[in-house]
């Protein structure tokens, strides 16, 4: 049901989603592509990718990158593959995080960003994401942090009126479903955008 509704909601809101949260996409995304540092020859899937914003950071810096977007809005995969229609090594997927079509072991590198709090089932999302990375892969999520003030009540807020949302999650907890789902945890911090946007990343490997 929760799925359903994100779709809903994202696909009326899709051709004015980038305008609306331009400052939040951008700073976030570069913020992503940072943190991630992907190398050039590595195979990237990423998971509830909108728009295509992530897409498109990462082809102005090399634009032969082999990616591949999922996300369950058809109406926003269509704006992500008009805006990466030039580049023949990008393609879309209209998916669920967790059910991804692809093979097991087929990716260096999985992404998702400000989209866990949607995943109505984060547990099968992490494991679908774990059995796509190859043995030496990685997986970085990059999500909001209930451990803020303003990301708290937006929780709480958006919990009662917003029936797409699933839940935030604090720091403690996002890295006891890491390990629980069998990943070890390289490194992760805390950032905040703004008063109100206080964020989490954490960059991942699966256990071996």
């Amino acid at each position: 049901m929760s799925e359903t509704v994100v779709r809903q909601q994202y696909d009326q809101i899709a051709n004015f989603y980038d305008k609306r949260w331009n400052s939040y996409i951008h700073k976030t995304l570069s913020f992503l592509k940072t943190w991630a540092d992907i190398p050039p020859e590595a195979a990237v899937l990423d998971v509830a990718c909108g728009t295509g914003e992530f897409e498109r950071l990462l082809l102005c810096e090399n634009p032969t990158q082999q990616i591949i977007g999922v996300d369950i809005s058809e109406k926003m995969l269509q704006i992500a593959q008009a805006k990466c229609s030039d580049y023949p090594n990008v393609s879309f997927f209209l998916a669920s995080a967790s059910a991804l079509p692809f093979a097991s072991t087929s990716f260096d590198i999985v992404v998702s960003a400000n989209s866990f709090h949607y995943f109505e089932n984060p547990n099968f999302a992490l494991a679908e994401m774990k059995r796509l990375l190859k043995p030496n892969g990685q997986l970085v999520i990059l999500d909001w942090c209930r451990d803020y003030f303003f990301c708290k009540l937006c929780d709480l807020f958006l919990r009662v009126f917003d029936s797409a949302h699933k839940q935030c999650y604090s720091q403690a907890k996002f890295h006891h479903m890491l390990t629980c789902a069998g990943f070890n945890i390289c490194r992760a911090t805390k950032i905040r955008f703004g008063l109100v946007w206080g964020l989490m990343v954490a960059t991942v490997t699966p256990e071996i």
